[in-house]
C-alpha cells in the first residue's frame, strides 16, 4: 500500500496545487492513503471549516493541523464538525476537535495524529513522546498501521521522537519549519522518517510569505505585513509504501511544480 503525507499547505497556492496535482498522483502512483497538514491553508495562518472540505473533496482522506490550528476565529467551533480533520493530540484534552483519526481503505486501518513539540513552539502541549505512547497503547487493536506527524521546530526532538517511535510505527514524519530535509529513511528497517516534509505553495517566497517585507523585518526589526507569495508553486510530499502488517518497505520524497 502507498501513504502520500503533504507537508504544511501555504495559502491559496497552496489548496490550488493540491486540487491540481492529488487525482493525478493518485491514480499515476497508485496511492492509497492521502494525509495533509494543512494548518496554514487559510491565508498562511490557520484553516476554516470551509477550506478544509474543499481539500478533502480534491482527493486529501485526512487533515493535521499544527501550533496555528486556532487562528482563524471561529475554528474552534467548525472543527467539531470535521469528521476527517484532527488537532495536535497533545494539546489539554479540552481542546475541541478530535486527537486522533482512523481512515480505512480496502480493509486496511490507518491510524493518524499529531503532536507538538516542546523547543521553541509558542503554544502550550503536553509531553509528545508520553502523548504519542499513551494513543498507542489506547487504541491497540483498533489499527493496522500508525502515522505520526511531528509539527516540532527543533531537528534534535523530530529525530529523537523518531527513534523513540520506531518499530512501533509506520511512518514518523515531520512538519512546521516548511524546508524539506535530506534525511528521508527506514528506521528500524520498516519505520519511514524524515525530520521535515516541506512547504506545498509559493516556493518563490520566505516560507510561503512575500520577500520584501520579510527581509524588510530583518533589517530593521519593524512590524510589516507579510502577504502569502504566488510564485514558483510547488507541491511537496512524502510517499511511503507498506505493506498489510503496517511496516513501511520504502520511502521517498517528492516535489511537484504547479
Amino acid at each position: 500500500m502507498r501513504l502520500l503525507f503533504i507537508g504544511d499547505i501555504v495559502g491559496k497556492p497552496g489548496r490550488e496545487i493540491v486540487g491540481a496535482v492529488v487525482p493525478k498522483l493518485r491514480a499515476e502512483r497508485g496511492i492509497d492513503f492521502v494525509i495533509a497538514n494543512a494548518e496554514n491553508a487559510a491565508a498562511g495562518a490557520g484553516i476554516t471549516g470551509l477550506i478544509a472540505k474543499t481539500l478533502l473533496e480534491s482527493g486529501v482522506d485526512a487533515i493535521t493541523l499544527g501550533d496555528h490550528v486556532w487562528d482563524q476565529k471561529g475554528f474552534e467551533t467548525d472543527i467539531a464538525s470535521l469528521d476527517r480533520v484532527c488537532r495536535p493530540a497533545n494539546l489539554p484534552a479540552t481542546s475541541p476537535g478530535r486527537d486522533y483519526l482512523i481512515v480505512e481503505r480496502n480493509g486496511f486501518r490507518l491510524l493518524v495524529f499529531t503532536v507538538l513539540g516542546r523547543s521553541f513552539m509558542g503554544l502550550k502541549a503536553e509531553c509528545p513522546f508520553l502523548c504519542a505512547d499513551a494513543l498507542l497503547k489506547r487504541l491497540a487493536g483498533q489499527y493496522d498501521g500508525a502515522v505520526i506527524e511531528v509539527h516540532a521546530e527543533a531537528t534534535s526532538e523530530k529525530q529523537a521522537l523518531g527513534w523513540h517511535l520506531a518499530g512501533r510505527a509506520t511512518a514518523v514524519l515531520g512538519t512546521h519549519t516548511h524546508v524539506a530535509t535530506a534525511d528521508a529513511a527506514l528506521l528500524r528497517g520498516h519505520t519511514a522518517f524524515q525530520c521535515d516534509v516541506g512547504m506545498t505553495g509559493p516556493h518563490e517566497s520566505v516560507l510561503g510569505r512575500e520577500i520584501t517585507p520579510v527581509i524588510g523585518r530583518f533589517l530593521d526589526s519593524m512590524p510589516r505585513r507579510c502577504e502569502v507569495a504566488v510564485g514558483d508553486n510547488r507541491l511537496s510530499a512524502t510517499l511511503v509504501e507498506f505493506g498489510a502488517d503496517g511496516r513501511a518497505s520504502g520511502v521517498e520524497w517528492l516535489q511537484v511544480r504547479g
